[in-house]
């Protein structure tokens, strides 16, 4: 981002988590709450990152296996006569799914709950920054009145 922006910066989609990575905005005069709260933030999406490049990373892995293997039972090769990828029809893909999503259900349900919290933090800071900025404003309006 240029230098004199005064927002957050949002890039383009990760190629492997497919978030959308941001740049925080960091001003001069950025108070130690707020500094948290940033912090916080950078923190939750560095996290957040990491857990679905690598979530997402398994998931085309064991697709691609599965695919495989079930191609392979049918005696089909990867590639169809006309060099296309061969695929399985949506049933197939629904046994896929199914067992992919219940065998990662621990670490769905524990991201889930960590999520939430750092996002109930995020939220709480983000209401105490909210509040300090009223009342330093307030006390502003009052001084110049």
């Amino acid at each position: 981002p240029p230098a004199h922006s005064r927002n957050d910066w949002v890039g383009p989609p990760d190629k492997y988590s497919n978030l959308r990575p941001v740049i925080f905005y960091v001003p001069k005069d950025e108070s130690p709450l707020e500094r948290r709260l940033r912090e916080m933030r950078q923190e939750t999406q560095a996290w957040n990152q990491q857990f679905w490049a690598k979530q997402n990373v398994t998931f085309q892995q064991e697709k691609e296996e599965f695919i495989y293997s079930r191609l392979k039972a049918k005696g089909l090769e990867i590639r169809d006569e006309t060099g296309q990828k061969a695929t399985l029809n949506a049933e197939e893909m629904a046994d896929f799914y199914k067992d992919f999503l219940s065998k990662n259900f621990r670490k769905h349900m524990h991201y889930n709950r960590d999520w939430y919290k750092r996002n109930f933090t995020i939220t709480f800071l983000m209401g105490q920054v909210a509040l300090v900025r009223a009342l330093r404003w307030l006390r502003w309006k009052k001084k110049n009145v």
